[in-house]
């Protein structure tokens, strides 16, 4: 495992734990999660006390905290299940936050060395990004690229990445009627590769393994949508999908990237598709009406920060989506209420 040079006092790493025991997950990650700051928040609905071993720089937040921070009603709305990681987010001091799931352990590339998936992550942040223009070798500051020719020497500054969205090996992120019609299908191609999402194209973002500038579009990544029968596996869950619409459609507007491929990680099984299917059919028909609304959305110029961006696509969700189903209501509240909490635990 290759260590890149970055500054580790400017990244926090967040876990949401959902399972008691983080043993073998914290053992599998200690040679990269050794060197970093770590905060693990507690899935408020899990009864069973932690168990972390030793050796780790690591803060850990309850149910109390939540409650202390942002109130019980918010607490509940906001942080249950999966999203309980954005509380950790939200109390980061730090300008980079890395997030990788409690399924998830090191993987390794081609030439069976482990992944430092945090320091690839900040990598893909430090570098700047290109939505408006495609680079047909892909990240043009990755060593060995560049830009081709043909690229507007206008454009080879790039621009701030907002957010780097990793992949994994092995359970693929498919959806549950996917999964379920594919019970054994695996990703074992590891693509050592890093691109620009371009400008105006949307993408389904999973919370699984991503890192982003916290500093520039923290308020952005965001629980809000919540199904109606909502489970405890991403099969379950849309509340990703919904927060990396969010922050593309945001990136857009503020003239910032957002780069996919490379940092990998290895995706352990968890739940059962088949059973999935009622709690993600809702989310699976809501996309329909989603995707649309985020193409067309637009900001008002005096929107010029994340903060402002959210506080607008709040009313627009509320306008446009709210009247067709009350879970896109319950959104726009959320959203709300997290710019609320933004303002309050950043002063």
């Amino acid at each position: 495992m290759s260590q890149v040079s970055i500054n580790e006092n400017e990244v926090d790493i967040v876990i949401g734990a959902l399972n008691p025991d983080l043993t073998s997950f914290m053992e599998d990650w200690r040679p990269v999660f050794s060197r970093f700051h770590l905060i693990i928040v507690k899935d408020p609905e899990l009864k069973e006390e932690l168990k972390i071993p030793e050796g780790f720089d690591v803060q850990v937040y309850t149910k109390a905290d939540m409650i202390k921070i942002a109130g019980p009603s918010s607490t509940s709305l906001l942080f249950s299940g999966y999203s309980c990681r954005y509380f950790g987010y939200l109390v980061s001091k730090k300008k980079y936050v890395v997030s990788i799931d409690d399924d998830c352990v090191p993987a390794k590339d081609d030439m069976g060395n482990l992944i430092d998936a945090v320091s690839q992550h900040v990598q893909n942040l430090d570098t700047p990004a290109t939505p408006f223009f495609f680079n047909t070798l892909y990240d043009p500051y990755r060593k060995g690229a560049d830009f081709v020719r043909g690229y507007p020497f206008s454009l080879r500054t790039g621009v701030t990445c907002a957010l780097s969205c990793g992949l994994w090996l092995n359970l693929a992120d498919y959806d549950a009627p996917t999964q379920a019609l594919k019970p054994d299908q695996r990703n074992s191609r590891y693509v050592d590769a890093v691109l620009t999402v371009p400008s105006r194209a949307m993408m389904p973002v999973s919370g699984i393994n991503i890192g982003f500038n916290r500093e520039v579009m923290g308020p952005a990544l965001l629980p809000a949508l919540k199904l109606e029968q909502e489970g405890k596996v991403r099969w379950e869950t849309v509340e990703d999908l919904w927060s990396g619409m969010c922050v593309k459609v945001v990136s857009d507007h503020m003239g910032m990237g957002v780069k996919t491929g490379l940092p990998y990680v290895w995706r352990n099984e968890r739940g059962d598709a088949i059973a999935s299917l009622k709690k993600e059919w809702e989310g699976v028909k809501l996309m329909e009406d989603i995707v649309p609304f985020f193409q067309s959305l637009r900001f008002s110029e005096s929107a010029v920060t994340a903060e402002e961006c959210m506080i607008e696509l709040a009313a627009a969700v509320k306008e446009s989506l709210g009247p067709s189903n009350a879970v896109f209501e319950r959104a726009a509240e959320a959203m709300v209420e997290w710019i609320k909490l933004w303002k309050v635990v950043k002063t």
